[in-house]
């Protein structure tokens, strides 16, 4: 009776060590689709059996799904990136490979041109961009070829994507308005960044910002909106300015980008706890300013679930046969104070 084929019989089979073989066999995600499917075209060629009789299924096709973020030399989309990346290489039986591009800038141009790249790699895409016709139209042109488009963090797809992951941008700003407004007592005053108008989810950050601080907080003065372009030199010269002209600034809320250059005025400028500094997302700036009494607030993005549905929905699109509408997917805020890092502890 002939022996049954080996691990090692396997491995040699598929030009790949046994490690590699063992990895396959067990389900774990470390290994390259390449070298997924060369083991299992060896165990069919040499009629490889497993001990318990139960191969897992090895055909399963690998897929390539495509993301486009922009400043890519921020913490925050730095972050966001290497979620995406561990969160495909941890994918249940493999085969999910990322590609990720960066948007060289904030112009309509770019994104589109980033994003209509991107379409050649996967019949999936997520992105961040602006609000613009230009992407917009480019939404509805993919979708129509059977290349969902899933909008991140701004809803620049509205109703001709696939479905925005993201926050609810209006009950952020409420929730920073609140906020804002249990800490100032007595006339001050209170400004707001914003990215610029192309950036819509950050004005509904705003819109929800000013419609709880007024209601909550009705001796306050509201300053208009500054654009900062979400960058942090802009910020920074911003805040001194702001800073110089109204003594009585007593809170900022940084809608979007730039938040770092906010931070950094105010330490040169104003004792900590002076002015009551709420920004977005968890980064090495904004969590060593919760330490030292600079900020108020952080509100996050909750990167790990965001991640972890918008790939599953990603799969599924690229592995159909057409691009459907399936609808958006919103998460809830993660919320940092001052106090979520006494003891090793996140509130």
């Amino acid at each position: 009776m002939p022996q049954r084929p080996t691990i090692q019989d396997l491995a040699r089979a598929a030009g790949v060590g046994t490690a590699t073989v063992d990895r396959v066999l067990n389900g774990r995600s470390n290994v390259s689709a390449r070298s997924r499917a060369a083991v299992a075209e060896a165990a069919e060629r040499i009629g490889f059996v497993p001990a318990n009789g139960a191969l897992p299924n090895l055909s399963v096709r690998p897929v390539t799904l495509s993301f486009v973020l922009h400043k890519g030399s921020q913490d925050f989309y730095k972050g966001f990136a290497a979620t995406i990346e561990k969160t495909c290489a941890a994918w249940p039986g493999g085969g999910v490979l990322p590609v990720i591009r960066f948007s060289p800038s904030q112009s309509p141009e770019d994104f589109t041109r980033t994003i209509r790249d991107a379409a050649k790699d996967s019949a999936a895409i997520a992105a961040t961009a602006i609000n613009h016709p230009s992407l917009l139209d480019l939404t509805r042109e993919l979708m129509a070829k059977g290349t969902a488009v899933f909008p991140l963090l701004n809803d620049f797809g509205g109703q001709a994507s696939a479905g925005y992951f993201g926050m609810d941008n209006r009950q952020v700003g409420r929730l920073a308005g609140w906020m804002m407004a249990r800490g100032l007592r007595g006339p001050s005053r209170v400004a707001v960044f914003v990215g610029g108008g192309r950036w819509h989810g950050q004005a509904l950050r705003d819109t929800g910002f000013r419609e709880v601080l007024g209601r909550e907080a009705p001796g306050l003065t509201l300053a208009d909106t500054v654009v900062n372009l979400e960058t942090r030199q802009l910020t920074y010269q911003a805040t001194l300015d702001l800073l110089h002209r109204h003594p009585d600034l007593a809170g900022l809320y940084v809608a979007g980008g730039g938040m770092e250059g906010a931070i950094a005025a105010l330490r040169e400028a104003r004792a900590p706890g002076a002015v009551s500094l709420i920004v977005n997302e968890l980064t090495p700036d904004s969590r060593a300013a919760l330490s030292d009494g600079y900020a108020t607030m952080v509100v996050a993005t909750p990167l790990d679930q965001l991640c972890q549905a918008l790939i599953e929905r990603m799969v599924t699109a690229a592995r159909g046969k057409k691009a459907t509408k399936t609808g958006p997917r919103i998460f809830d805020p993660q919320l940092y104070l001052p106090v979520s890092f006494e003891a090793g502890k996140r509130f």
